[in-house]
């Protein structure tokens, strides 16, 4: 079987993947650190994105190229757009647009040139099992997690979601922003779930190479003014402990 990648966006979410690695390397290249070794029986190869859709392209290339990366998952965090898309939520991404793409009127708002569709499609089948692990872990560590320590409801019950995810070089931090794009989107007939800055990169680059790819995201704010908690100890709490045990979850069913 090929190699797996897992992309992850904050250094929180790797470092405990790094840690339960068997015959791990460090290898250094093109900037940036890679962790490649085994894990519950399959080639893997550990690497953090970088903050915006050039350096996720960039590492996503080196993922392919220089490890040959045959699957690639990416975990991280995301702004909440839909409506029923809350903070502490979980979204797997089903396909992907970048919202700053403007090559009208050439093409149509949001088509990347030479590309069919403005959509880009995760893989099918390894979204599904992404979606599967993600559930279970959503269904059994959220009870584990004080939710009144980071400021929100105790009896905050999180959901998990799938469908598409947008991506764009800008972080999407108030509400009229929030509000314009998804109503642009929404009214375009693309109904997004959530914001970030990375994954539509990651699935073009993979669609270059016809290489597998699927992402999750947690939900860490609704992509406005408002101050929720405190970020890093959500992603402590939350974040990076869901992207820990999804990924194991993720790879014990392959």
């Amino acid at each position: 079987m090929s190699t797996i990648a897992i992309l992850s966006a904050l250094p929180q979410e790797q470092g405990s993947l790094v840690a339960a690695l068997q015959q791990s390397e460090k290898i250094t290249h093109a900037g940036r650190t890679f962790w490649r070794g085994t894990l519950h029986g399959h080639a893997v190869v550990l690497a953090l994105s970088g903050i915006g859709k050039v350096a996720a392209a960039t590492t996503t290339t080196a993922l392919i190229e220089r490890f040959g990366a045959g699957r690639i998952v990416f975990t991280g965090v995301a702004g909440g757009l839909g409506a029923h898309v809350q903070v502490g939520d979980v979204v797997v991404a089903q396909d992907y647009l970048q919202h700053d793409m403007d090559a009208s009127p050439i093409v149509d708002r949001w088509l990347v040139p030479g590309y069919p569709q403005i959509r880009m499609a995760c893989d099918p089948s390894l979204t599904e099992a992404l979606l599967a692990a993600t559930r279970a872990t959503v269904e059994r560590d959220s009870h584990q997690i004080d939710w009144p320590s980071l400021g929100m409801a105790a009896h905050h019950v999180p959901q998990v979601h799938a469908g598409l995810i947008a991506s764009g070089d800008r972080f999407v931090s108030t509400l009229a922003e929030s509000t314009a794009l998804r109503s642009a989107l929404e009214s375009a007939g693309h109904a997004v779930l959530a914001v970030e800055m990375e994954g539509a990169a990651v699935a073009q680059v993979c669609a270059d190479y016809g290489v597998a790819f699927a992402a999750v995201r947690t939900v860490s704010d609704r992509a406005d003014d408002g101050a929720h908690l405190d970020f890093l100890q959500f992603v402590e709490t939350v974040a990076a402990r869901y992207a820990d045990h999804v990924v194991h979850a993720f790879l014990k069913s392959l």
